[in-house]
This record gives C-alpha cells, sequence and structure tokens, in this order.
C-alpha cells in the first residue's frame, strides 16, 4: 500500500513547474502500477499544446475552466469541474485556461517523471529500469 500526501511530493524532482503550469507526478512508473496519476494546475491566460503521441491520457477538472481544441479536427469544448476528457487516440491539443485549471490525470504507460515536452509537445517513451 502506498499512502503520500502532497507535501512529500512539493518541491521535489515530482514537482515540475513552467510558466504556463505545475504539475505534481503523486504516482509515477516506479510503483510498476501500470499507470501515472499527476495532479496539474494550468495558469489562467496561457496556452499550452501537447501531443502524447505515446501515451493515453485521461483528464479529470476539478477547479477552473479552460477551452479545450483538439488541433486535428478543430473541435472545442470547455471544460468545467466534473468534466473530463480522454485522449484514447494521441490526439494534438490546447488548453487555454480561462481561470487557473485544476486536474487530475492518469497516463498509460505511466510516466518516470523525467520525461520533458519535445518541440511538438511529446513525451517521449521512457520505461523505469528494474532494480
Amino acid at each position: 500500500m502506498i499512502v503520500r500526501s502532497m507535501d512529500e511530493v512539493n518541491d521535489t524532482d515530482a514537482d515540475i513547474k513552467t510558466e504556463n503550469w505545475r504539475s505534481r507526478r503523486i504516482v509515477l512508473a516506479k510503483e510498476k502500477v501500470g499507470f501515472s496519476f499527476h495532479e496539474t494546475i494550468l495558469y489562467a491566460g496561457t496556452e499550452s499544446t501537447f501531443w502524447y503521441a505515446n501515451h493515453i491520457e485521461l483528464v479529470h477538472c476539478i477547479e477552473g475552466e479552460a477551452e479545450l481544441t483538439n488541433e486535428d479536427t478543430g473541435e472545442k469544448h470547455i471544460i468545467t469541474p466534473g468534466t473530463l476528457y480522454l485522449l484514447n487516440g494521441h490526439e494534438k491539443h490546447t488548453v487555454r485556461p480561462k481561470t487557473d485549471f485544476r486536474v487530475l490525470c492518469v497516463f498509460n504507460p505511466p510516466v518516470t517523471g523525467r520525461e520533458v515536452h519535445d518541440e511538438n509537445g511529446v513525451y517521449p517513451l521512457v520505461v523505469e529500469e528494474d532494480a
């Protein structure tokens, strides 16, 4: 059993901060549970484009409001608390938070915490080596 508080994640290597967002990676590949789990805050007035070509991501909004654009189709959605979106087709997408936008995210395959978005917004597929 794993019990972990956000205080244990804050300001560690699992607490990733950029000018557009902050992502606290609570469960990572090293836990070997088949997914990773993150809490992310995207800041109001920013714009971020992501493309998880190597991962499936589920995003559940728990606070705030954002416009989500599917860059593959041009389709737009307003995401508010209680709404989720699932990038089951590896869709390239843009998030434009109207307010600070707090979401809970699940990734499969799990991320290790060492991934960095490339110029296309893609996380490379990084696997956790067995110890």
